[in-house]
């Protein structure tokens, strides 16, 4: 409530749009391009569990879309959220001889999809409103799909500089 005097103008009220539900979005990308974007179904928790089956579905995407790179080896880089340091999730880990990049504990400037791809998105679904869930999904697809390779390339080549000036300035890295 507010204190109008008589003469004051009508408060215009703006008119909310219904929009699709909350999705969550796991994004697997490389210098190349995205190598997997895994969608979890509506009313689904991510867990150690659904983890390992997206880290599997990710293993068939890479031997599919980056052929050789298993036998190289896989190096994701790992933020601290629940799923990943659990137990089920390191087996699993260690059984396919992946190893895992370090990130540190709230340290958004060293992980390459929020210093880089996180923003952009944000930006280019700014304003939009969706129907359905579907509507907001091909939406994400088509957004990835369409981006140049140059934009994953500067992407991920940024994470060696950041982790560079990260260890110069002994951990206080901060990007201005």
């Amino acid at each position: 409530m507010t204190w109008k005097h008589p003469s004051s103008p009508v408060t215009k009220k703006f008119k909310v749009q219904r929009s699709a539900a909350k999705v969550m979005a796991t994004v697997f990308w490389d210098a190349k391009g995205v190598i997997l974007l895994d969608i979890l179904p509506q009313g689904q928790c991510i867990n150690a569990a659904r983890y390992c089956s997206t880290l599997g579905r990710l293993k068939e995407a890479i031997r599919r879309k980056r052929p050789g790179l298993l036998r190289r080896g896989v190096v994701p880089q790992h933020d601290k959220a629940t799923p990943h340091p659990a137990n089920l999730t390191q087996q699993w880990l260690q059984r396919y001889g992946w190893e895992i990049l370090p990130h540190p504990a709230h340290s958004p400037d060293l992980a390459p999809s929020e210093f880089h791809l996180f923003g952009p998105l944000k930006r280019h679904l700014g304003g939009m409103a969706f129907e359905t869930e579907d509507d907001l999904i091909s939406e994400l697809r088509n957004w990835f799909h369409n981006l140049d390779v140059d934009f994953f390339r500067v992407g991920i080549n940024s994470l060696l500089s950041r982790w560079q000036k990260c260890i110069d300035l002994h951990g206080d890295y901060i990007e201005k």
